[in-house]
């Protein structure tokens, strides 16, 4: 979405970087775990976390990519929100796809040496059945996965015209401390920390693979160092569930229920969202081929979540309006 510069400006730089990086939407869950750790492990990095401007305004980008003259893009900023989508494409539209169109011109422009795309899994369309590889066809079937496939196909052209160093990366559904719980997992921890029910959009037989947060960032920084330009990178999970069966295994840790009839009172069914995909498993073996596979079991994951949850929950902003089964849709465009 945007950015102000962050961190980066406040104390005196060392003269010299071995790399110059910068990271679109670094305060979002994801991409905040890839800075600290970019800052951890690499002290002679800079690193510019670009999140509170605007990547569709073309002469600010420009102007960002001239002064500070970057070898590495790492692009997180979107619209991620799957319920909210269906009310405000045009939204995720032009964030997602137009934004994403100005930052990787803007690098081309500036000759960086690699500019890696994240995108999801969700483009895929889902599966029961069918381990989608990357060179598995498209079919988003939310406006979300639509921008985030739309902005792949522009990222792509930059390879296919001019051999410009893009990477593609589409990762399985991630967990962990810090993620907004408008998402999944974090919604039914913070509803159940607050003796309210599991809210499962439809059937809940919809299956997810869930992958740790310091797992996805151990695979970016894969990639960053050693993915090849103009390839896609699956970053995926063995490890799945259904999402009622995620709720059962939520209630059980949290609410330590002990018979079935006790977890089913702490699941409510409610009305499904237009569409809602049936999985999306990925073969990750390219990832594999270059050293990486995750490491974090879900037993590991999910305590060191719900632990995070428990003491850091009141910290947010308007947190308990994303508990609700639903977005507010204030606006339907």
């Amino acid at each position: 979405m945007s950015g102000g510069l962050s961190g980066s400006e406040a104390a005196p730089l060392p003269p010299d970087f071995a790399k110059r990086i910068l990271v679109t939407g670094g305060a979002g869950f994801i991409a905040s775990h890839v800075v600290v750790s970019l800052v951890e492990k690499h002290p002679n990095y800079m690193i510019i976390n670009l999140d509170k401007g605007d990547i569709c305004e073309p002469s600010f980008v420009k102007e960002l990519f001239e002064a500070e003259k970057f070898d590495i893009v790492l692009h997180f900023a979107a619209q991620t929100h799957v319920d909210l989508s269906f009310w405000h494409k045009l939204e995720f539209n032009y964030v997602n796809v137009y934004g994403t169109c100005i930052l990787v011109g803007a690098a081309y422009e500036a000759n960086v040496e690699k500019f890696i795309y994240v995108s999801t899994d969700e483009v895929y369309g889902g599966s029961y059945n069918k381990e989608f590889d990357e060179s598995s066809s498209k079919k988003p079937s939310n406006p979300y996965a639509a921008s985030k496939a739309a902005a792949e196909c522009i990222v792509q052209s930059y390879w296919e015209r001019y051999q410009f160093p893009v990477v593609i990366t589409r990762s399985s559904n991630v967990y962990g401390p810090h993620q907004f719980p408008e998402k999944v997992i974090p919604k039914f921890i913070s509803r159940l920390q607050q003796n309210r029910k599991c809210c499962i959009h439809g059937s809940g037989l919809q299956r997810r693979n869930f992958l740790y947060a310091s797992d996805v960032v151990e695979a970016f920084l894969t990639v960053m160092k050693k993915g090849q330009p103009g390839e896609i990178y699956n970053i995926g999970t063995s490890f799945e569930m259904s999402i009622a069966q995620l709720a059962k295994e939520l209630i059980h840790l949290i609410k330590n229920t002990s018979s079935e009839a006790e977890t089913e009172y702490w699941m409510d069914y409610v009305k499904d969202r237009p569409t809602n995909d049936l999985g999306y498993p990925m073969n990750s073996g390219k990832m594999h081929s270059l050293g990486w596979r995750p490491k974090v079991p879900w037993n590991e994951g999910i305590k060191k979540t719900i632990e995070w949850y428990q003491e850091n929950f009141h910290n947010w902003k308007n947190a308990e309006k994303a508990l609700e089964p639903f977005p507010v849709a204030e606006e339907s465009v």
